[in-house]
């Protein structure tokens, strides 16, 4: 399913057996150092016409999440909600814990914000587990995702997502 045929694939390195054996690491820090306004072009075009019209803010996930929701709500004068590691926002905050391809980690948020209509964005979904979180936390705290946003859908390692994911990529 992997389509080479876009030019952000040449600029991807892949990095066999991490990290661990029998894995390919798909590194995008190469689109982020030298590439970031066409990979935000594409995000945003990866988006249904409308969409943003209806969304009040960015649900960023961290870390590179955060990167892109930043420059995406900078472009469209959107505000962002944090979805962070534990200990790194200030009281009240949600938490979850959740399992990862390679173990276990918690995703926080604050929990007195107003209800909002949120689109997640990430770098790359995977096993789904972050976003799946990020997903319940949003949720659980009253906002409305209206769907996610990642630059590189790893389509085989998840099942169904609750909420429609836009994409650039698929591997």
């Amino acid at each position: 399913m992997l389509n080479t045929d876009h030019p952000f694939w040449q600029i991807i390195r892949t990095v066999p057996d991490f990290p661990k054996a029998g894995i390919d690491f798909y590194d995008i820090t190469p689109l982020l150092r030298s590439h970031i306004d066409a990979v935000i072009d594409a995000l945003l075009a990866a988006l249904p016409e409308g969409l943003m019209d209806e969304v009040d803010c960015l649900g960023a996930v961290e870390a590179r999440g955060f990167v892109f929701a930043s420059m995406l709500a900078g472009r469209l004068a959107k505000g962002m909600i944090l979805l962070r590691k534990p200990g790194k926002l200030p009281p009240p905050v949600a938490n979850k814990a959740y399992a990862l391809e390679y173990g276990k980690d918690t995703l926080e948020m604050q929990n007195n914000l107003p209800p909002e209509r949120v689109l997640l964005v990430d770098d790359i979904l995977a096993t789904g587990g972050t976003l799946t979180t990020a997903y319940e936390l949003c949720q659980s705290a009253d906002h409305t995702v209206v769907g996610a946003l990642v630059l590189l859908d790893l389509v085989d390692l998840h099942g169904e997502f609750p909420v429609p994911v836009y994409t650039v990529l698929k591997a």
